[in-house]
């Protein structure tokens, strides 16, 4: 499935998902990663699915989303892997402008450093770019990145794509406990967010289960100084700490919606609950999918999560 959601984003407003990559196809494998470790590791960009067949999906999925009385405020490219890897992403982005409706992409920043990338970017209307930590061995252990990738190359392709890009710029940084949340780490990531010059910056903490079982969110005590440094170099900066919310969207299949949003976007208990609830559906829909071994469930920080087994659903 190509397409899943709509679903609560505190940047976007209810975000319809595009899943542009088969799962896990990635130059990072960070830590933190909802959707465990990457599978396969890339830096190449290729062509993954016929463009024409994704865009058809995804206006298919606006078509229900709306026959449902649901609003979409984004189509957002936040796949199973890293948007950037996909060849044809450009000629998606530009494909999906007639929809009326923003287009916003959520990368790592790794590719970046080809100008090919930042002209599909260029593309959408609002871009969100990774920057974990300014400091090479800090950003290895974080976010993991594949053997060819150069931090101060991407650092450089952030800046060139900030000052060509003319629409909405942001950033975010995961901060992870013991990982980058030290005040090296944080005050080197504030000056290179100065030079960024985002809309916003975005501090954030694993709110989900992450790929390392010791990936746990920052204490509050860096998160603090971590905000009040970001404030010294940005214009705006927020704090993305807590629970989105339950307000997943119903399309017509409950079966479908969950597949398809647990897939990229692991969901907590309540918020399954209330979309079996729009469904008119029971729990024996989850039990069903977790027998079948389509789903697991998994507990984080005190909450049950259902998440895509994804190793055993690779069809794409």
């Amino acid at each position: 499935m190509k397409a899943f959601g709509p679903i609560p984003s505190r940047r976007l407003g209810q975000s319809l998902g595009i899943n542009n990559i088969p799962p896990k196809i990635c130059s990072y494998s960070c830590v933190y990663c909802q959707l465990g470790k990457a599978i396969i590791m890339d830096t190449e960009r290729k062509a993954y699915f016929n463009p024409d067949e994704l865009v058809a999906e995804v206006k298919e999925k606006i078509r229900q989303v709306h026959a449902m009385g649901d609003k979409i405020d984004y189509l957002t490219f936040v796949p199973d892997g890293e948007p950037t890897l996909d060849l044809n992403l450009g000629k998606e982005i530009r494909m999906l402008k007639d929809t009326g409706i923003k287009i916003a992409v959520i990368t790592n920043s790794s590719l970046l450093w080809r100008e090919d990338v930042r002209q599909d970017l260029a593309a959408a209307d609002w871009v969100s770019v990774k920057v974990d930590s300014a400091l090479q061995e800090t950003w290895k252990k974080t976010d993991r990145p594949h053997k060819n990738l150069d931090l101060n190359t991407i650092r450089q392709g952030v800046l060139q794509f900030a000052d060509e890009y003319q629409g909405t710029l942001m950033t975010e940084t995961m901060l992870v406990k013991g990982y980058n949340d030290d005040r090296k780490s944080i005050m080197m990531t504030a000056t290179c967010l100065e030079k960024i010059a985002p809309h916003t910056s975005y501090i954030g903490i694993p709110t989900r289960p992450p790929a390392v079982s010791g990936a746990m969110p920052a204490g509050e005590e860096a998160i603090n100084f971590a905000y009040q440094e970001f404030m010294q170099h940005v214009q705006h900066v927020e704090l993305i700490l807590g629970y989105e919310g339950n307000a997943f969207a119903f399309t017509g299949n409950v079966e479908e919606d969950i597949l398809s949003i647990t897939a990229v976007h692991p969901m907590r208990r309540e918020a399954v609950e209330e979309l079996l609830h729009k469904a008119g559906a029971d729990w024996k829909v989850i039990e069903k999918l977790i027998q079948k071994e389509k789903i697991m469930e998994t507990e984080f920080n005190g909450h049950k999560f259902y998440m895509r087994k994804l190793k055993k659903n690779l069809e794409v």
